[in-house]
């Protein structure tokens, strides 16, 4: 299975903000879509930066509440490592470990095309998982 097949399965929707947005905004985009990471993306939708939770958590520790009125752009992270849709699921979980990143907004030509989350590897897995068992149940019984 390919990135594609699982944004073709999930849907290629992904909730962005321009870097302007601030970062209390963008927490409650993260809360209303029950999401953990926003791609901030510029008027081309192509992709300049991803603020996670994980970011807001260490921006509060660092700076603290005032930091909710800051701009995302001074939380967010700017090297953002993408996959593409030919990526393989194998390939895609192993960028996920080595970058230990939970979230992988997905690239074609440049722009966001999807955004893939650890969660929807494992979901992948379950699947592959139950599919195997009853094929070998099938096999068993006939």
């Amino acid at each position: 299975m390919s990135v594609k097949a699982i944004l073709n399965e999930k849907g290629h929707n992904v909730v962005t903000v321009t870097e302007q947005v601030t970062v209390q905004q963008a927490a409650t985009l993260l809360h209303e879509n029950h999401i953990g990471a926003v791609v901030v993306v510029d008027a081309e939708e192509r992709i300049v930066g991803i603020m996670t939770e994980r970011d807001i958590v260490a921006s509060i520790a660092r700076y603290g509440a005032a930091c909710l009125d800051k701009p995302v752009s001074s939380v967010m992270w700017q090297n953002v490592y993408c996959c593409r849709e030919e990526m393989s699921v194998d390939a895609l979980m192993e960028m996920m470990s080595k970058f230990r990143a939970r979230h992988l907004p997905v690239e074609r030509e440049g722009r966001l095309a999807g955004i893939v989350s650890i969660g929807d590897v494992v979901k992948y897995h379950i699947r592959a998982i139950e599919n195997e068992t009853e094929q070998i149940k099938a096999y068993i019984a006939g």
